[in-house]
């Protein structure tokens, strides 16, 4: 999958003709900012999530959550520094602690987590999809695209865990009245 996202890249990258860019649109910036910061604060829960849970699954999916942000915090960093773009504020790293000493009532339970994850991947993807749909510059849109591809490809294997535990929260089933259709 990211095989086919470096060829789309390099294709649309290949379609431009930006020799010297034009700076960001406010826009942008704000883009860049907002997203920076929701990857700040996913980094502390991630890591509070990996000190909580004993599920070792889980722990592999929050690992891998952590270390694909700390991989797009560290390019959105770089060109935001490059364009600058001032940075919003790092939180500290959680300290290391041991789960089975987290006193009932404080302790997040591994569902929970997991439906955390869920939703700040599901924000980060709807928010670099907000940001290349508004980009200008093809720098940037392909910046936040490939962002958006790895969430997705992420979220998707969060999901699959999410229904092997029986984690995942799903609507109330919709069937038209006078439908035929049954739910097996």
């Amino acid at each position: 999958m990211t095989g086919i996202l470096e060829v789309a890249i390099t294709t649309i990258k290949s379609l431009t003709d930006e020799e010297k860019p034009k700076p960001l649109h406010v826009g942008e910036v704000m883009a860049c900012w907002i997203y920076l910061a929701g990857l700040e604060v996913a980094k502390v829960t991630v890591q509070a999530g990996i000190h909580t849970t004993n599920d070792e699954e889980l722990k592999t999916m929050l690992k891998e959550d952590l270390e694909l942000n700390l991989s797009q915090r560290e390019q959105l960093y770089d060109f935001m520094l490059k364009e600058g773009i001032s940075l919003p504020p790092a939180h500290e790293d959680m300290p290391h602690s041991d789960s089975n000493s987290i006193p009932l009532g404080v302790k997040l339970t591994d569902e929970v987590l997991a439906n955390e994850l869920s939703f700040k991947i599901v924000s980060l993807i709807i928010h670099a999809a907000s940001a290349n749909a508004e980009s200008i510059r093809t720098d940037f849109g392909l910046l936040f695209l490939k962002f958006q591809a790895e969430k997705v490809i992420l979220g998707a294997k969060l999901k699959q865990l999410m229904v092997k535990r029986g984690w995942i929260k799903i609507p109330p089933y919709f069937i038209p009245p006078g439908s035929q259709q049954l739910l097996s």
